[in-house]
């Protein structure tokens, strides 16, 4: 939000810098973010003053080219070479000094140096309008008024303004804070506390009076709970026109572009008191004006020439022929001012916050009027600043008042009742306040005190204060006011230790985020919120399942996601788009669900692989990522914290193609695999991705925070190969435990290294290629220790699988 420094010294008279006034705005809560500068004309005319033009006579060496001498007020002429053709002698003229910066139609900065033209010395400029940046016009120099002594500023001929900004970070609670009164009434709250006693002024609109009645439009509102307030008048034979300047300085330093004098005067009462308003062409408006709802499907083009659907939840102020406005958000192209325009029905209104949000929300309209409607602006300036804008568009458009103003307030909006104990102020604040100091800060906020006690004070909140409605909320204001910088803290420190298990849920996680990390892993965070067509891509999703957002922020983000494999491939998908397709992700996350028993958060812990295994490079041919190294970061990760006999069971998912799951008795603890191409597809990927989903509670459960370490063995290993030649049904693991059964001590890894099934083997018979690890760590082993081990080995494998050597 942007604030003006000038339009705010018009609500409190002040003569603090600006610094000084930022400052004590952060510390009430309206952060200044940043102080620009601002000047009506670019550079503010420094540098330019006004010269009287002693003589002028043609430039010797060309024709178009006058020399000038220029008395800038100081009793010494300049020589000036100038080439516009209406100088002339006895004229006052805007001169530019040597040194003054000026700038382009573009913005670009120039600045005036001496120098010679045509062989002769030129002193400064005389300037045309549009080089000074006060006109369009470059027929030739401007020529100022006679009586103007030489050696005036120009800045004070033109009356330039020169203004400071403040760009404030508005926190979305502070609703009556959003605009130049709100920031003023917070100001002056802050003096007060400061020992500089101020007066808030208000613009009078005292002289607000119908001149006829004319130009009566009715009002129909069907739903007051939707719009509780709509004031309306109509303002005849004004003129659209350019606005004056001083309106467009105040619109153009807060960053809004000038329209029209009518236009002008909404946008200026919006910013200047909080309130929005509406301006309709009262020539459009067929019969009376009626706020309502429309069926659904209507269809409403919109000020910027897009049609649009209405919901049958938008609130639209329509007339008898059909909808004017979609209420609180956006005009329409049929009914908004033109410079044909002569008479206009302005509207003033209260409407429903959480029915403007859900509308702007619903068509994707962000404006300065749903951006305070949604927020809650005060309901007791309706007809306030309904006058103050009829004033000023007579003022700057001409015209008279038409009709008495329509004010619908069938159910008045009540202010907030609080009673505020002393006690809790002091236990909350961590200090006792005075009571005076207390009662004259909620004097200062406009907080009524309806009665006092010893106990506290009972207390009446304006209802524009939509942020302050408990005890909790008035103690804040208190603070905030009185300052957090004033509250005295002791030069005490107290400390506790405190016992902490070593297996808390961050400190497992950094372990695991650290190795991954180690591992060429990248840790990625999605949001929670997803759409809900992605459960169509896995049977094991159930819509009923769904926990979905009751105000979305679009139909993408109105659901809770139940897998974080979705999101995980949105971001491959993002990635790969962008030629980043080598990709190693993990996620600490949750997934959301509802059940019949209730709605249930599952912690989870993922993890994506997805093209090379490393980047490309001269020296390596590429490589790309298969089944089995992913295998070796899921089994990493299980070994890291100390799990060791986790079983395969069944894959439960149905979203791999092929996969694998671990787990400890009945609980799961990862499954892992190839997602599916039809998955992939969906989000564009045509490259393989790995993903493995642990949940992260049962991991948490069976995990060993003793971890046993070995002494790296004095002794060699040796190293026997068999190939067996076995039946098609016999797995690698049946072999593996056989032969761990087999020899338990000694034997201290097994591998397979090849699978062969083809030529010149039997029918129904595949060969492995096994490798036999065995070590001793206590000696050096024999050949007859090792054959032992081996034959024994092979005898358990004819006997137990029927595998015979090949």
């Amino acid at each position: 939000m942007k604030i003006s420094y000038n339009w705010l010294k018009q609500f409190i008279k002040i003569d603090w810098k600006s610094d000084e006034t930022a400052a004590l705005l952060t510390d009430l809560g309206l952060e200044v973010e940043i102080v620009e500068k601002y000047q009506s004309v670019k550079g503010g005319l420094e540098g330019i003053v006004v010269g009287h033009v002693l003589t002028c006579v043609p430039h010797p060496d060309a024709d178009r080219l006058k020399i000038t001498t220029v008395d800038l007020g100081d009793g010494v002429p300049l020589q000036i070479v100038c080439g516009a053709s209406n100088v002339d002698a006895g004229q006052k003229v805007p001169v530019a000094t040597i040194g003054t910066v000026l700038f382009d139609k573009e913005g670009n900065s120039f600045t005036i140096k001496k120098g010679k033209i045509r062989g002769q010395e030129s002193h400064g400029m005389i300037c045309a309008e549009d080089e000074l940046g006060l006109g369009e016009s470059h027929d030739g120099i401007m020529i100022l008024d006679d009586s103007i002594p030489a050696g005036t500023l120009a800045s004070k001929v033109f009356k330039i303004e020169n203004d400071e900004v403040y760009e404030i970070g508005l926190t979305p609670n502070r609703a009556d804070a959003m605009s130049h009164l709100g920031t003023a009434r917070d100001l002056r709250a802050g003096l007060i506390q400061t020992g500089i006693n101020v007066e808030l002024i208000t613009p009078s609109v005292s002289n607000f009076r119908v001149d006829k009645r004319t130009l009566k439009i009715d009002v129909d509102v069907k739903d007051i709970h939707l719009a509780p307030r709509y004031c309306g008048v109509t303002i005849s034979g004004i003129s659209v026109k350019e606005s004056p300047e001083w309106l467009k300085n105040r619109l153009k330093a807060i960053g809004i572009n000038p329209k029209n004098n009518i236009v002008d005067v909404t946008n200026y009462v919006l910013h200047d008191l909080g309130q929005p308003l509406h301006a309709f062409d009262a020539a459009k408006i067929k019969g009376k004006i009626v706020v309502q709802t429309l069926p659904a499907g209507t269809k409403f083009v919109t000020l910027d020439d897009v049609e649009r659907t209405l919901h049958e939840e938008d609130l639209m102020i329509c007339d008898e022929k059909g909808p004017l406005c979609i209420a609180g958000v956006f005009g329409g192209k049929k009914s908004g001012v033109t410079e044909t325009t002569n008479s206009i029905f302005l509207e003033s209104a209260y409407f429903n916050p959480v029915s403007i949000r859900k509308s702007a929300k619903r068509h994707q309209l962000n404006t300065d009027a749903s951006f305070r409607f949604e927020r809650g602006i005060d309901p007791t300036i309706t007809e306030y600043a309904l006058k103050r804008a009829a004033l000023l568009i007579q003022e700057v458009a001409g015209g008279e008042i038409t009709s008495d103003i329509v004010d619908i307030y069938q159910k008045k909006i009540e202010d907030f009742t609080v009673f505020l104990n002393f006690k809790n102020v002091a236990r909350i604040i961590g200090q006792e306040l005075p009571k005076d100091n207390i009662k004259q800060i909620l004097a200062s906020l406009e907080i009524k005190i309806n009665s006092v006690s010893d106990a506290g004070l009972g207390l009446v909140i304006p209802a524009y204060r939509v942020d302050v409605q408990r005890e909790i909320d008035v103690i804040e204001e208190i603070l905030r006011v009185y300052g957090y910088n004033n509250i005295v803290f002791s030069k005490k420190l107290n400390a506790t230790v405190s016992n902490s298990p070593r297996n808390e849920d961050y400190k497992v996680q950094n372990t695991v985020a650290n190795q991954l990390n180690s591992q060429g892993f990248h840790e990625m965070m999605a949001n929670s919120l997803t759409t809900a067509s992605y459960i169509q891509l896995s049977e094991m999703l159930k819509e009923e399942h769904n926990v979905t957002m009751l105000n979305p922020l679009s139909s993408d983000l109105a659901t809770m996601r139940q897998s974080l494999l979705f999101s995980g491939l949105e971001a491959i998908s993002y990635n790969i788009n962008r030629k980043n397709s080598d990709l190693k992700l993990f996620e600490f996350g949750k997934s959301y669900h509802k059940f019949l028993s209730g709605y249930e958060e599952i912690k989870h812990l993922t993890l994506f692989q997805t093209g090379n295994r490393n980047q490309e490079n001269w020296t390596n041919a590429p490589k790309v990522s298969d089944f089995f190294l992913f295998k070796g970061y899921v089994e990493a990760i299980l070994s890291r914290l100390g799990i060791a006999n986790a079983k395969s069971v069944a894959v439960t998912s149905d979203v791999f193609s092929e996969g694998i799951a671990l787990g400890l008795g009945n609980d799961v603890l990862v499954e892992f695999g190839v997602v599916k191409k039809s998955v992939l597809k969906h989000f564009g990927i045509k490259q393989e991705v790995f993903y493995a989903d642990f949940n992260w509670a049962n991991v948490l459960k069976v995990m060993s925070s003793k971890i046993k370490y070995t002494e790296i063995p004095k002794y060699p290993e040796v190293r026997r190969d068999l190939a067996l030649l076995v039946d098609q049904n016999v797995t690698y693991d049946a072999i593996y435990a056989i032969a761990r059964q087999t020899e338990k001590s000694l034997l201290k890894n097994v591998n397979l290294f090849d699978v062969y099934e083809g030529q010149n083997l039997p029918e129904g018979k595949k060969s492995y290629a096994l490798s036999f690890t065995i070590q001793d760590t206590a000696k050096t082993l024999e050949d007859a220790q090792i054959d032992k081990i081996m034959n024994k080995l092979i005898k358990n494998f004819e006997t137990e699988l029927g595998a015979s050597l090949r």
